[in-house]
């Protein structure tokens, strides 16, 4: 990204302004910035945007090599930076570029260890790291797998022999051939036993006795909390072996979960309010990438509105909430292919693919990361009311055409259903795809007869087909949205705001008669526009004219 949009952005998790800073701050603050998702750290600039320019640096130069070979000998281990010296209106602004810290974590020479977090009202700030986030952090990015650890003076008898059989019992279901071992050959087999022979830290996560797990993994705790009123409100606290852990909350999900049956055609289809797939793998990611060095327990929530499960300790390296369903990274490898041994997650890898996929063809919004930190991991899946026509429309399809439809068709399909009618660059937008992957599904989805597309370049639009509306049997609704002209929707709301001083989002669907998200769209390409803007948060916002 350019500077002058670094600098219009505003202070991020990834960019930092600074004004002026000597040295010893200078290497805490690029340390603070690699040991989280690194950056871009901008010298010359106040915090609150407004460029002030670099003063030269002690000595009296302005040579980015010079700084960055300071930060590179005055850092441990050495981390490279890119520093460049650019132009902005007339004043001078060192560029700082950041990777993230691999392997990492990385200190000041003098022992700081800081890293770039949000504080609770959002704001970007540098805080200490505790002790297990360095120890952790320290193992992940250097390849060492804490399943592996040895627990230091743990023998078999720290192990209990029936959830031995508990794993033999999964293994033989799904033909693994481990499930024919004896105790010592399977942890052998899992990668369990290290060099020494002594009983791995995984080994007592995975077949230890309570009594072992509260010695050696004692934030190996999962909390159980079903939020809602009656008689299915629950709190329970659980502290055991990984795999007895998966069984006893699949049972307290399972006696929760209701199915819906849908008729198609001359078949009867039965929907769970959390598809078995979603509660597999959203349960067993917890417990495999779970970060056990970090405090605190995993939970799972089930209220009204959502499926929450959520973990201390951040994804993996590599792995962000934008690329998550192309990015396959264990924490613990050693952990993943146990569960994969025994059948306890998907064993191609793609878990989290398949979750999204069942998610929308039960009718419902995506699964959604949004609310991850650096410090957890929080994956929440809508529960709410499944729409029903869609689903319906989906099998027909498939029925008719002995296909099935791939994941990111159905990401497609669905953001179309939200919006009623999108452009290419507006799904790119909002699915976080390239805009050729979009473009290319989009063309893919018309060869197929599900999506209608008109008007041609920029204006081209999408939209479902008739089809979808008369098995809805509300076959209106389809000619207003391929007649509806969104240049003359965006006129109604400039007529709107000048005749009223402002519109919210709410009166901006009633007066367009759009969705809620079709109106959202529609205000933010008059913002992007420069026509309007918006003013307040959340429920408080509305858009007046610039």
């Amino acid at each position: 990204m350019d500077i002058r949009s670094l600098i219009a952005r505003g202070e991020t998790l990834t960019t930092e302004f600074k004004s002026h800073l000597n040295d010893r701050e200078l290497t805490k603050a690029v340390a603070c910035l690699a040991n989280a998702q690194g950056g871009t750290l901008l010298l010359g600039v106040h915090n609150d945007g407004e460029v002030t320019g670099a003063q030269q640096r002690p000595g009296g130069h302005t040579e980015p090599t010079r700084v960055a070979a300071y930060i590179q000998n005055n850092t441990v281990p050495p981390l490279g930076v890119t520093v460049t010296l650019d132009d902005v209106d007339g004043k001078q602004i060192f560029r700082i570029d950041v990777p993230v810290a691999v392997p990492g974590p990385v200190a000041t020479k003098d022992g700081y260890y800081t890293k770039r977090v949000l504080d609770t009202l959002g704001q970007p700030q540098c805080v200490p790291m505790t002790p297990h986030e360095i120890v952790s952090m320290g193992m992940v990015t250097r390849g060492q797998d804490f399943a592996a650890a040895v627990a230091t003076s743990a023998t078999m008898n720290d192990l209990d022999p029936g959830e031995f059989d508990r794993y033999r019992r999964l293994a033989q279901l799904t033909g693994d051939g481990t499930g024919a071992l004896q105790d010592r050959d399977i942890l052998r087999a899992l990668g369990l036993v290290p060099l020494g022979g002594e009983i791995s830290l995984g080994a007592i996560l995975l077949f230890g006795r309570e009594s072992a797990i509260t010695r050696w993994v004692p934030n190996a705790e999962f909390i159980f909390q079903d939020l809602r009123a009656g008689d299915t409100a629950a709190n329970e606290r659980l502290v055991g072996p990984l795999l007895r852990v998966a069984e006893d909350m699949r049972a307290l999900i399972d006696e929760r979960n209701r199915v819906t049956e849908l008729t198609v055609g001359l078949h009867r289809v039965e929907m769970s309010l959390i598809p078995s797939v979603t509660r597999r793998e959203a349960l067993a990611n917890a417990l495999v990438h779970r970060d056990y060095s970090a405090l605190g327990p995993t939970r799972v929530q089930i209220d009204d509105a959502e499926f929450v499960v959520g973990n201390p300790g951040g994804l993996p390296p590599g792995v962000t909430i934008h690329n998550i369903l192309d990015e396959s990274r264990p924490r613990s490898p050693i952990l993943a292919d146990a569960f994969k041994r025994a059948g306890l997650v998907e064993r191609k890898g793609k878990g989290v693919n398949e979750m999204f996929e069942q998610q929308l063809r039960a009718g419902r919004s995506a699964p959604s990361y949004a609310r991850s930190t650096t410090d957890s991991v929080l994956v929440s899946v809508p529960l709410g009311t499944a729409d029903l026509d869609l689903v319906r429309f989906l099998l027909t399809f498939e029925n008719e055409r002995q296909r099935a439809l791939g994941l990111d068709h159905l990401r497609v399909i669905h953001e179309i259903k939200a919006l009623g009618s999108a452009a290419p660059t507006e799904l790119a937008d909002g699915l976080a795809m390239l805009p050729a992957t979009t473009r290319s599904i989009a063309t893919q989805l018309v060869e197929l007869g599900i999506v209608e597309s008109r008007g041609v370049g920029r204006s081209r639009r999408l939209h479902l087909t008739p089809r979808f509306y008369d098995l809805a049997q509300d076959r209106t609704a389809y000619v207003r949205v391929k007649a509806a002209d969104p240049l003359q929707q965006q006129r109604m709301i400039r007529d709107y705001v000048d005749a009223y001083g402002a519109i919210t989002r709410g009166q901006a669907a009633a007066l367009c008669q759009l969705s809620p998200g079709q109106a959202r769209s529609l205000l933010k390409r008059l913002v992007e526009a420069g026509d309007l803007r918006i003013v307040g948060e959340r429920r408080g916002a509305k858009y007046v004219r610039v």
